[in-house]
């Protein structure tokens, strides 16, 4: 019998907010080079729940654990250096040059009294090369576009070195190009070993990077295995309240077709 090595576990986790119940039952393992992608409509909990495994909500009940540790015992500068955590969006402050701002993922590492040594230098110049945006390394990141804070935000997050990283929808605010090149850069740190958890309104995402997809709705995931098991096309309807046709295509790689609902408004005296 082969063991599973589960590098993050998530066990029965429920989550509460002023008494009103967001999800429940939420259970799914990840190993090193998976990409699990999380889908669900609009207000269904994802961005909760990627919060609260990232240690960044406290969960009401249930265990989140990585390398059999349960997270709570550990300190936010220890989780930091297993999690690397990218939110939906981050509005830039400050003008610092890039290179400083992908340097700062070192931070886990350092004391308050320490500055960064030639190997954390290092670190963040190889994670620009990993991403192929060294030539922003002295720009200014307030001056960069969306794109380009993401990709630096993620070379930053990189530096941390952690085994999970957890992106909340990284390709929302990307142009139909940028969303593309971004998933290929997260199956290719799933294929040196990262294991990645994501969220998207987007199943032909799952199709193109994941390994591993949750369909979550009405406070629980309603399904959870590979993508050719769960993107059904019942799952979709009863996730979005659509049709939806899936069609391979002749590289056999599925893509997902949202029908038109008909819905007829009444606009007189608009």
């Amino acid at each position: 019998m082969v063991i599973e090595n589960k590098l993050f576990e998530v066990k029965n986790i429920s989550f509460k907010y002023d008494d009103e119940e967001i999800f429940s039952n939420i259970n799914f393992s990840i190993q090193k080079g998976d990409v699990l992608c999380i889908l669900g409509p609009n207000g269904t909990g994802k961005t909760t729940l990627i919060k609260c495994i990232n240690a960044l909500y406290e969960i009401n009940s249930g265990e989140i654990l990585i390398n059999g540790e349960n997270i709570k015992k550990l300190s936010y500068k220890e989780i930091s250096k297993h999690i690397g955590y990218i939110p939906q969006s981050h509005i830039p402050s400050f003008p610092f040059k890039v290179f400083d701002v992908v340097l700062m993922g070192r931070a886990p590492y350092l004391n308050l009294t320490n500055s960064p040594k030639e190997e954390d230098k290092k670190i963040a110049l190889n994670a620009l090369k990993t991403l192929g945006i060294e030539d922003l390394k002295d720009k200014e990141y307030t001056n960069l576009s969306g794109g380009e804070r993401q990709l630096v935000f993620l070379a930053r997050v990189l530096c941390q070195k952690p085994d999970v990283l957890i992106l909340d929808e990284p390709t929302s605010h990307l142009d139909f190009g940028n969303q593309i090149k971004l998933l290929e850069i997260i199956d290719n740190l799933a294929k040196s070993g990262l294991a990645i958890i994501m969220s998207s309104h987007f199943p032909d995402h799952a199709f193109l990077s994941s390994t591993k997809v949750a369909i979550m709705k009405n406070k629980k995931f309603i399904d959870y295995g590979t993508p050719e098991e769960v993107i059904t096309e019942n799952n979709l309807k009863e996730a979005y309240s659509i049709d939806v046709k899936i069609i391979k295509l002749d590289d056999k790689r599925k893509i997902c077709i949202p029908m038109k609902t008909n819905l007829k408004l009444n606009i007189e005296g608009v």
